[in-house]
């Protein structure tokens, strides 16, 4: 799409919501939209110390290629995850947290422990704790419509923490012993972020990518165990100066953002200035996004639903496959990724068919920092030992055939 059909930045956007939705055909102009949108001064107001309101997504100014890949992780979560790389203030974080005013619907268990139907479907009555056994033999629900979570893991959690342990409480009450949900099963259906990923402890990282890797894990202490589920798109930020990422971990994201500072000096203005603005009065400032944050949560929602019928065709995604081999990447996750971010991207601007204008705007997001140095170095080193042995073998071929040669 031309900049020419978005529409002009300086016009107001305070129509009511309906006029707000039918002004764009799909999330990507609104979000083009509303980057520049012009803001009225709000008066000062104490915002009190109690309620804490997230900075409107759609107010950071510029990053665009950051926004694009939060919207592209809520709408499809087969992406793999997002990992965000760059130095200190450059609303990495804030982003992150601002995306709790996007995030869709889903059917989310009343349980302390978690129970879904499934569990018993699966694995009968005693897959669940006792009141949800008992609801749902009188046929009530176990779970209700939940909007999806931010899971944020602090770095000094432990690794009890993060998958679970005996639940004191229970045993207490019942006398009989359970296994306490961490903040992997929290995590599950939802949003987890990890700030400062590269200087957690190994076992958590483990843990983590194990759990995300398989979709569930087991907890087992001492003679009681329990499974959780752990389907949960994971959102990572570092700054490289603060130490490298192991390179396991950084595989396991589909798509990593270069996240640097605003290079124009204007654009760096109207950050202070509506940074300002949330400061002075947060309720206002969120007010002035309030029909368009409205508008992008429901088209989040039409595109994760229009995502099942977004196909690639093979005349698309052959030649990507070959680009990837020219380019010397091993994992298979870089295709992965950017298909999947490709089909999303198609799902955000209403259409069913993933083109190859797709891929070329998702691939700097699925493809960087995917190829390593030490493995090209490593299977050189080896491709030049084997050769070394394939002509040492010849070598003694050669001897031994003139030995025979040579006897009587």
């Amino acid at each position: 799409m031309s900049d020419s059909q978005l529409p002009p930045a300086e016009e107001p956007l305070s129509q009511p919501k309906e006029r707000v939705q039918n002004r764009f055909r799909s999330l990507r102009e609104l979000l083009d939209h509303v980057s520049g949108k012009d803001l009225a001064p709000a008066p000062a107001q104490d915002a009190g110390l109690l309620e804490t309101l997230p900075f409107p997504f759609l107010a950071i100014v510029g990053q665009r290629e950051m926004k694009l890949a939060l919207l592209l992780g809520l709408i499809n979560p087969a992406i793999g995850g997002i990992l965000l790389v760059g130095p200190r203030g450059t609303a990495k974080t804030t982003a992150v947290r601002s995306v709790l005013d996007l995030l869709p619907q889903v059917e989310r268990s009343t349980c302390r422990y978690g129970c879904l139907p499934e569990d018993i479907e699966s694995g009968g009555m005693d897959a669940v704790c006792p009141e949800c056994a008992q609801k749902y033999a009188e046929g009530k629900p176990l779970t209700a419509p939940d909007r999806v979570r931010l899971i944020e893991l602090p770095l000094n959690a432990r690794l009890e923490d993060v998958v679970g342990g005996i639940d004191a409480q229970a045993v207490g009450v019942s006398e009989r012993a359970r296994v306490r949900r961490g903040i992997l099963a929290q995590s599950d259906r939802n949003l987890l972020y990890i700030d400062e990923i590269n200087l957690l402890g190994n076992e958590i990282v483990d843990a983590i990518l194990d759990a995300s890797a398989q979709g569930s894990y087991t907890v087992r202490r001492g003679p009681v165990s329990a499974t959780y589920r752990s389907r949960f798109v994971l959102i990572g930020s570092m700054n490289p100066e603060e130490g490298r990422l192991r390179p396991q971990i950084l595989d396991r994201f589909g798509l990593r953002l270069i996240v640097r500072g605003l290079a124009d000096g204007i654009n760096r203005l109207e950050a202070y200035r509506r940074v300002r603005a949330y400061q002075t009065n947060p309720r206002a400032f969120l007010a002035q996004y309030a029909d368009e944050l409205s508008a992008a949560r429901e088209e989040i929602q039409a595109a994760r639903q229009r995502l099942n019928s977004v196909t690639l065709p093979d005349s698309i995604a052959k030649p990507a496959i070959a680009l990837i081999q020219k380019m010397g990447i091993d994992s298979l996750r870089a295709e992965i990724a950017w298909f999947e971010a490709a089909r999303a991207y198609a799902a955000a601007d209403s259409r069913e068919t993933v083109t190859a204008g797709d891929l070329r705007i998702v691939a700097p997001m699925a493809l960087r920092l995917r190829r390593s140095r030490f493995m090209d170095e490593y299977f050189n080193n080896q491709q030049n030992e084997e050769q070394e042995v394939i002509a040492l073998l010849a070598k003694l071929g050669k001897k031994n055939i003139r030995k025979k040669k040579n006897q009587p």
